[in-house]
């Protein structure tokens, strides 16, 4: 379910105090990487993500990676930073606004 832009801004809201869970490096996407954010979705539903490689298209490239595998939605990207949120479906833990 696409997140609506009142959602986005909620979500971007709570974001903003949060530290990289997840830090990509110069080895790019390896399976660690997808187990930590794997783990850190499940716990926390909203992570932020440090992304330290190259130039502006592989960053791109690296986030689309990591949500389309994980399921997650970018709620937003600011530099190296992205904020990516996936719904725990046992467990929700963030309430968002209806609209």
């Amino acid at each position: 379910m696409p997140l609506s832009e009142s959602q986005k801004k909620h979500l971007r809201g709570l974001a903003h105090k949060l530290r990289p869970f997840v830090m990509v490096g110069q080895q790019g996407l390896r399976e660690s990487v997808h187990e930590e954010l794997e783990q850190a979705l499940t716990a926390h539903e909203l992570v932020k993500v440090k992304v330290a490689v190259g130039d502006r298209t592989a960053r791109d490239a690296v986030i689309r990676q990591l949500c389309e595998q994980s399921g997650a939605e970018l709620v937003q990207r600011i530099g190296n930073m992205a904020v990516l949120f996936r719904r725990n479906p046992k467990k929700p833990r963030i309430e968002l606004p209806r609209h």
